[in-house]
């Protein structure tokens, strides 16, 4: 199994050459995990590099490393099984043998790409399954050479120029594939490509290659928001087809002059080849010229604001779409910054029209997995929906923001809200909305958004609205300035833990916290869906430095439609967080409803209890067990970090102790079997069955005690291992 730790691919000083010249000059380049595409201009050497990755190409000197061994002397079919699997440019298939042939020759068994897979991921294959490879198209020979290479199942995939000279439908469809093989995680891959739209799109890091040595490495968002980084960098706009000089950026000084001479030099004064040697520095300095910076603000180019807060203090974002509500949105931005706060505008129309904003729309369209060609369509809903998933990537990757605001009918409360959840807990976020009077669940979340209530339309400035906007602009800026002076001094020194509880799990919560409270913060969670949802985002946000999840039971209403229901991410902070994690079967005995007349139709006759008026308690059955198990099962496989997850065989709640309303053991033996018979099971990952009731003095004591083995007492901060 590879060490996760250990970066898949590192390449250092690594030297080619090809008779006397220096294709390859002291490359260094690291695959951590994931997707890194390398760009550069033809003739810079990415083939080159390529083929030394393979053996294809000998080494004059230098290191290949591929999951911590060496690679440098082994034969190129020795590479190729050891995980590596090559796509190369010019796809090199054979002309006699089928698609279907192709495909067997390579396949495996028992790894996770199949030949039915590849066909259902491109289903022109399936179509041609019969034809030589001569007789298909560039496309389809692309998408067979692609195939070919998975069907190794490879730990890395090398590709050379996959989309060169394919259809855009076609290109897209690599994107596609790409995109989801960066999801799934399984798979590693070094991208060359000239198509920067490509090569930004599947990566959040891009290799710029120039002259046989790696330039620089890069934020692909940066990259693609910027045609005039591109211009610079490689020649190119979004295709490398324009042989223009690559011209080294001066590094910025602050100042607050203009109209001041600035020299730029070329760093290659004549379009350089991958045999051009390196320029004296003489000879750059003499061929520098001069040019005079317009007025401040005129034509600049705008940066992500990623690129710019490090180090420069935090900042309050006034975030909409300021085509349309640019009169309210500058209104709160003027009286924020005259609280003597740094305010940045970010604008999020998608009209495409000029933006006066400090980070405009196509960089945070950059964001989007298929770039800006993914937000601004020509249709509006999919341009809406686009911009969303861009800002909440984008406002992901941010730091040093301290408030967030913004104002908007429905529309753009669901563009704004998704990016206000993305911030951690305690970050002020104020959405000024015209449905903030009814259900905001949807908007708020787990989070803790502020939605402040227009009144009026958000539509100009009058009476109504400059009170509204006025009050909001004034509390964001109040509790950021509140929390820069006192949040490090007010900061409870004790690690905080999540506990989630119900009512008929109370009991236990109580006796845990009680034993835990002198050394942790015990943040108790009530069960009723969004709870739970608001206990992991504090994990995703860091702020938890352990989970006691006892009462599950938001499992039941997502997967029988009752009240409080989880959603499918349940479990996934304790699955990305690799923190380990301590469970029960809590409350998994009832499924929650409304007043008796909501309970849905399908399940009149069942076992009920009134647990009040307004709250309507329904058992679950041996097969409903078997479902919950089963499901539980899984995400708990997916934990990396050490699992404890007890099953209390003498009921799972108040309500299911011997002798109560819900005592049903030939339910819950379902519901155990099911887990035990989905959990893989190891030295880390164990399920506990315990004869006692969940709120037996006894069951606590058990989970007290695994809780304290997992955290080192002597130091509260650092979590040991089981």
């Amino acid at each position: 199994m590879v060490d996760r730790q250990t970066p898949n691919l590192e390449i250092k000083d690594l030297n080619v050459y090809y008779g006397q010249s220096h294709a390859l000059q002291g490359v260094n380049l690291t695959l951590e995990h994931g997707i890194l595409s390398v760009v550069g201009r033809n003739g810079m050497g990415k083939t080159t590099l390529c083929k030394a990755i393979m053996g294809l190409e000998p080494t004059s000197s230098g290191s290949i490393s591929f999951a911590g061994n060496s690679l440098i002397g082994m034969e190129s079919a020795l590479i190729a099984r050891s995980g590596i699997g090559y796509v190369p440019q010019g796809r090199r298939l054979w002309p006699s043998l089928t698609v279907d042939e192709h495909l067997k020759l390579v396949a495996k068994k028992g790894g996770s790409w199949t030949i039915e897979r590849i066909y259902s991921t491109f289903p022109r294959l399936a179509e041609r399954k019969t034809n030589g490879g001569g007789q298909l198209s560039g496309g389809e020979q692309q998408m067979l050479a692609i195939s070919r290479a998975l069907l190794l199942n490879p730990k890395l995939l090398v590709m050379d120029e996959p989309t060169e000279g394919l259809a855009p439908v076609i290109v897209d469809q690599v994107i596609d594939m790409l995109i989801r093989l960066g999801q799934e995680g399984d798979i590693d891959v070094l991208l060359i490509e000239q198509n920067i739209g490509v090569a930004t799109a599947v990566s959040e890091q891009v290799a710029i290659m120039v002259n046989g040595k790696i330039n620089r490495v890069m934020d692909a968002g940066i990259l693609a928001a910027d045609r005039d980084l591109q211009q610079s960098l490689l020649g190119v706009g979004r295709h490398a087809h324009d042989e223009t000089p690559i011209v080294d950026e001066p590094s910025e000084t602050p100042s607050t002059r203009t109209n001041i001479p600035d020299k730029v030099y070329l760093s290659n004064p004549k379009p350089p080849t991958r045999w051009t040697p390196s320029v004296a520095a003489r000879v750059i300095e003499g061929n520098a010229r001069t040019v005079t910076s317009v007025a401040a603000n005129s034509n600049k180019r705008i940066e992500p604001l990623s690129s710019r807060i490090h180090g420069s203090g935090t900042r309050v974002l006034v975030a909409g779409t300021l085509d349309t509500k640019g009169e309210e949105l500058r209104f709160i931005r003027d009286i924020i910054k005259a609280q003597g706060l740094n305010v940045q505008m970010v604008d999020l129309s998608t009209s495409g029209k000029p933006s006066g904003a400090e980070v405009p729309p196509h960089t945070i369209a950059a964001f989007h997995p298929r770039g800006n060609s993914g937000v601004f369509t020509a249709d509006r809903g999919t341009a809406v929906a686009g911009m969303t998933e861009a800002f909440t990537k984008w406002m992901s990757q941010q730091t040093n923001v301290s408030g967030i605001i913004s104002a908007g009918g429905s529309g753009g409360t669901a563009l704004a809200t998704p990016a206000m959840r993305a911030l951690p807990i305690g970050i002020p976020k104020v959405m000024v909305s015209t449905v903030a009077s009814g259900n905001v669940e949807q908007y708020v979340g787990p989070s803790d958004i502020m939605m402040l209530h227009s009144v009026a339309d958000v539509q100009g400035i009058n009476s109504i609205t400059r009170e509204v906007l006025g009050n909001a602009a004034n509390a964001l800026a109040g509790i950021a300035k509140a929390r820069m002076t006192t949040r490090i001094t007010d900061r409870n020194d004790k690690p905080a833990i999540g506990l989630t509880m119900f009512g008929v799990t109370t009991p236990l919560v109580q006796q845990v916290s009680a034993a835990l409270e002198n050394n942790f913060d015990c943040l108790v969670f009530h069960a009723t869906g969004v709870g739970g949802r608001s206990m992991e985002k504090l994990m995703d946000s860091g702020m938890l430095a352990a989970i006691v999840d006892l009462t599950t039971t938001e499992v039941c209403d997502m997967m029988m439609g009752g009240v409080f229901a989880a959603d499918e991410d349940r479990f996934g902070a304790s699955i990305r967080s690799g923190i380990p994690y301590i469970g029960a079967c809590g409350a998994l005995d009832m499924v929650n409803f409304g007043a008796p007349e909501t309970v849905p139709e399908k399940y009149k006759g069942r076992l009920f209890y009134e647990h009040n008026p307004q709250v309507t308690l329904m058992r679950t059955t041996v097969e409903e067990n078997d479902k919950m198990g089963r499901w539980i099962g899984e995400r708990l496989n997916e934990m990396t970090g050490p699992v404890r997850f007890y099953l209390p065989e003498g009921g799972v709640s108040l309500l299911d102790a011997p002798g109560m309303a819900f005592h049903d053991p030939t339910a819950n033996n379902a519901l155990f079997k099911a887990l035990e018979e989905t959990v893989r099971q190891t030295s880390s990952r164990q399920l506990v069955r315990l004869p006692f009731n969940i709120n037996d003095p006894e069951f606590g004591e058990h989970v007290i005690s695994t809780f304290r083995g997992f955290f080192s007492t002597s130091s509260k901060q650092k979590l040991i291992g089981a």
